[in-house]
């Protein structure tokens, strides 16, 4: 057994496990039950999240947003996705460890699958002190063991699957996309994606401002240290920064959202696992004639760490939204319609079956 320690706890979110259990309960309390034009909570067949990865100080309560969201009740496995932050990577690569810890328990990793994708030729493996360096995941785990115990008993929490996903090109993304397709089309498969947003200021090398509200992304200028902006505050146009890429999102386009990138350089860290994730759901679009409405992400919620108004001032955004990947009643349609099984169904209920995920 190899257990991947919460190096993180006492210091980005607290070590006590019951401190910290309270917190996030309290967290969770204060998202409403129901959204205007979104509907009751957890959404139906909510199987995908974008939710923040900081200090639970800054983003804990944005990310609960997400997590309510979320539909656990067929789950069987979590997907974590997450950005490299600290060690470079071209590609993706995968927990060694079995367990990771959290202060509130353990959660088991799934072994099976991702010896399953490391059998595709595509993923690297992470050295342990790579894996513990790394925050993007941890700080995900202890939501993660919250929600599934509020929905499985404590000896039946489904396994987790981390991913760590480094600085990947779109071909690539695309690639990953095809390869999680799949998985994400399953209805026992949950997916979690770990992303903050725009990271504005000095210390984190952008500052790329919009003079207004109607600005397009091309109208924006890098402001320097001694520029006093008299358009739009700085915090007005970050948001606008985030807003427009959360519409890129919410279109999705895997295309549209890699163009908004490339004309505002916002600086949103899980850009990549947003990205392969958004290639996945394309990809069960197309091969299931799925709609918008069942499969593109929605966003709920967006804080920001402060409010920036001076080119001295920084600031972290965090926001969460979900993706309803409603994939088996449409499928079965589409059979009654025309007498055959979508590819993409076919596949991922054959390879299903040989990784013990269909009886």
């Amino acid at each position: 057994m190899s257990k991947r320690r919460c190096t993180h706890a006492g210091s980005w979110y607290s070590a006590h496990g019951a401190t910290l259990s309270e917190e996030l309960d309290t967290w969770l309390d204060k998202v409403p039950d129901s959204i205007k034009d979104v509907g009751n909570l957890p959404q139906p067949q909510a199987r995908a999240i974008i939710a923040p990865h900081a200090g639970y100080a800054y983003s804990g309560p944005a990310a609960a947003w997400a997590y309510k969201s979320l539909d656990l009740s067929k789950a069987k496995r979590i997907f974590l996705l997450g950005p490299s932050h600290h060690f470079y990577l071209p590609d993706c690569a995968l927990s060694q460890c079995t367990h990771y810890s959290t202060p509130l328990g353990d959660l088991l990793v799934d072994t099976k699958t991702v010896a399953e994708l490391h059998k595709t030729g595509k993923f690297g493996k992470m050295s342990k002190s790579v894996d513990e360096d790394e925050h993007s995941l941890e700080m995900h785990l202890p939501y993660i063991f919250k929600v599934l115990s509020k929905n499985f008993p404590p000896n039946e929490l489904p396994p987790l699957i981390p991913i760590l996903v480094g600085n990947t090109n779109p071909t690539k993304e695309r690639e990953y996309g095809d390869i999680l397709a799949p998985y994400l089309e399953d209805e026992t498969n949950v997916f979690i994606v770990s992303s903050d947003f725009c990271h504005w200021g000095l210390r984190f090398s952008y500052t790329y401002y919009l003079p207004a509200a109607n600005s397009a992304p091309s109208e924006g200028v890098n402001l320097r240290s001694r520029d006093k902006p008299t358009g739009s505050t700085i915090y007005d146009s970050i948001e606008r920064i985030d807003r427009l890429a959360m519409n890129s999102i919410e279109s999705g386009s895997h295309d549209t959202f890699i163009n908004n990138l490339q004309g505002t350089g916002n600086t949103i860290c899980g850009r990549h696992p947003i990205g392969i994730v958004m290639c996945a759901l394309e990809n069960l679009k197309r091969a299931l004639k799925l709609n918008s409405l069942t499969t593109d992400f929605k966003f709920i919620r967006y804080e920001r760490s402060s409010q920036c108004k001076e080119v001295s001032d920084s600031s972290v955004s965090y926001a969460s939204a979900f993706a309803r990947v409603e994939c088996e009643d449409v499928a079965a349609q589409f059979e009654d319609d025309i007498g055959t099984k979508p590819r993409a169904l076919a596949a991922g209920q054959d390879h299903a079956s040989t990784i013990g995920l269909v009886s």
